[in-house]
Protein backbone atom coordinates (compact mmCIF):
# COMPACT_ATOMS: atom_id res chain seq x y z
CA UNK A 1 0.00 0.00 0.00
CA UNK A 2 1.45 3.41 -1.24
CA UNK A 3 1.15 6.83 0.24
CA UNK A 4 -1.97 7.89 -2.34
CA UNK A 5 -4.03 4.52 -0.88
CA UNK A 6 -3.58 5.85 2.61
CA UNK A 7 -5.07 9.25 1.44
CA UNK A 8 -7.65 6.82 -0.44
CA UNK A 9 -8.78 5.37 2.78
CA UNK A 10 -8.74 8.80 4.63
CA UNK A 11 -5.54 8.66 6.23
CA UNK A 12 -2.78 11.98 5.97
CA UNK A 13 0.38 10.75 4.91
CA UNK A 14 2.62 10.41 7.68
CA UNK A 15 6.33 9.49 7.99
CA UNK A 16 5.04 6.87 10.94
CA UNK A 17 2.33 5.53 9.57
CA UNK A 18 4.36 5.05 6.26
CA UNK A 19 6.89 3.13 8.62
CA UNK A 20 4.35 1.23 10.36
CA UNK A 21 2.48 0.12 6.82
CA UNK A 22 6.19 -1.06 5.82
CA UNK A 23 6.61 -3.07 9.12
CA UNK A 24 3.51 -5.87 8.54
CA UNK A 25 3.64 -5.67 4.66
CA UNK A 26 6.94 -7.07 5.00
CA UNK A 27 6.64 -9.49 8.48
CA UNK A 28 6.12 -12.68 6.00
CA UNK A 29 5.17 -15.64 7.50
CA UNK A 30 5.50 -13.93 10.86
CA UNK A 31 2.81 -11.25 10.41
CA UNK A 32 0.63 -11.29 13.43
CA UNK A 33 2.35 -8.41 15.70
CA UNK A 34 1.42 -6.69 18.45
CA UNK A 35 1.88 -3.01 18.78
CA UNK A 36 5.04 -4.14 20.83
CA UNK A 37 6.44 -5.98 18.42
CA UNK A 38 6.18 -3.16 15.79
CA UNK A 39 7.36 -0.71 18.15
CA UNK A 40 10.60 -2.85 18.64
CA UNK A 41 11.25 -3.20 14.90
CA UNK A 42 10.87 0.66 14.50
CA UNK A 43 13.58 0.88 17.26
CA UNK A 44 15.69 -1.22 15.65
CA UNK A 45 15.36 0.10 12.75
CA UNK A 46 16.99 3.59 14.30
CA UNK A 47 12.66 5.28 14.07
CA UNK A 48 11.64 7.95 17.47
CA UNK A 49 7.81 6.73 16.77
CA UNK A 50 6.71 6.10 20.36
CA UNK A 51 4.87 3.40 21.62
CA UNK A 52 1.32 5.57 22.39
CA UNK A 53 1.97 6.66 18.43
CA UNK A 54 2.40 2.77 16.84
CA UNK A 55 -1.04 1.99 18.89
CA UNK A 56 -2.73 5.31 17.52
CA UNK A 57 -1.62 3.90 14.06
CA UNK A 58 -2.81 0.67 13.87
CA UNK A 59 -6.09 1.79 15.71
CA UNK A 60 -6.57 4.25 12.86
CA UNK A 61 -4.95 1.65 9.90
CA UNK A 62 -8.39 -0.91 11.89
CA UNK A 63 -10.50 1.61 11.46
CA UNK A 64 -9.79 2.09 7.83
CA UNK A 65 -9.84 -1.71 7.26
CA UNK A 66 -5.67 -2.02 6.27
CA UNK A 67 -5.19 -4.27 9.48
CA UNK A 68 -7.10 -6.22 11.52
CA UNK A 69 -6.94 -6.79 15.55
CA UNK A 70 -7.39 -9.77 16.93
CA UNK A 71 -7.72 -10.44 20.07
CA UNK A 72 -7.13 -13.44 22.06
CA UNK A 73 -7.40 -16.02 25.41
CA UNK A 74 -3.67 -14.53 26.42
CA UNK A 75 -5.52 -10.69 26.19
CA UNK A 76 -3.27 -9.57 23.46
CA UNK A 77 -4.21 -7.65 20.92
CA UNK A 78 -2.01 -8.90 17.62
CA UNK A 79 -2.49 -7.15 14.25
CA UNK A 80 -2.46 -8.07 10.59
CA UNK A 81 -2.66 -6.55 7.31
CA UNK A 82 -6.58 -7.15 6.24
CA UNK A 83 -6.12 -8.63 2.63
CA UNK A 84 -9.83 -9.96 2.42
CA UNK A 85 -9.12 -13.74 2.59
CA UNK A 86 -11.05 -15.60 5.10
CA UNK A 87 -9.00 -17.59 6.94
CA UNK A 88 -8.69 -19.24 10.64
CA UNK A 89 -6.04 -19.31 13.97
CA UNK A 90 -4.27 -21.94 15.65
CA UNK A 91 -2.66 -20.33 18.88
CA UNK A 92 -0.14 -21.26 20.92
CA UNK A 93 -0.58 -21.01 24.74
CA UNK A 94 2.69 -21.42 25.49
CA UNK A 95 4.99 -19.51 23.33
CA UNK A 96 1.93 -16.98 21.90
CA UNK A 97 3.03 -18.33 18.16
CA UNK A 98 -0.21 -17.61 15.48
CA UNK A 99 -0.26 -19.68 12.85
CA UNK A 100 -3.28 -19.03 10.07
CA UNK A 101 -5.06 -22.25 8.12
CA UNK A 102 -7.87 -22.44 5.87
CA UNK A 103 -9.43 -25.88 5.84
CA UNK A 104 -12.53 -26.08 2.77
CA UNK A 105 -14.36 -28.76 5.17
CA UNK A 106 -14.34 -26.58 8.07
CA UNK A 107 -15.53 -23.46 5.44
CA UNK A 108 -18.12 -25.19 4.07
CA UNK A 109 -19.63 -26.63 7.37
CA UNK A 110 -19.99 -23.10 8.79
CA UNK A 111 -22.06 -21.65 5.81
CA UNK A 112 -24.36 -24.98 6.27
CA UNK A 113 -24.59 -24.29 9.97
CA UNK A 114 -25.67 -20.76 9.23
CA UNK A 115 -28.10 -21.69 6.25
CA UNK A 116 -29.30 -24.49 8.69
CA UNK A 117 -30.20 -21.93 11.04
CA UNK A 118 -31.75 -19.16 8.82
CA UNK A 119 -28.40 -16.33 8.72
CA UNK A 120 -26.95 -15.12 6.15
CA UNK A 121 -23.46 -15.19 6.86
CA UNK A 122 -21.50 -12.27 7.19
CA UNK A 123 -18.31 -13.62 8.60
CA UNK A 124 -16.70 -15.74 11.55
CA UNK A 125 -13.76 -16.39 13.23
CA UNK A 126 -12.67 -19.70 14.49
CA UNK A 127 -9.32 -19.82 17.15
CA UNK A 128 -7.71 -23.24 17.95
CA UNK A 129 -5.85 -23.24 20.99
CA UNK A 130 -3.12 -25.87 22.02
CA UNK A 131 0.30 -26.47 23.26
CA UNK A 132 2.89 -26.61 20.63
CA UNK A 133 5.98 -29.29 21.49
CA UNK A 134 8.97 -27.48 22.63
CA UNK A 135 11.13 -27.68 19.49
CA UNK A 136 7.70 -26.31 17.30
CA UNK A 137 8.05 -22.81 18.85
Amino acid sequence: MSGAELKKVGLKVTLPRLKILEILESAGDEHHLTAEDVYKILLEQGEEVGLATVYRVLTQFEQAGIVRRLNFENNISIFELDTGDNHDHLVCLKSGRVKEFVDPVIESRIQEIAKENGYDLSGHSLVIYGTLPEQSS
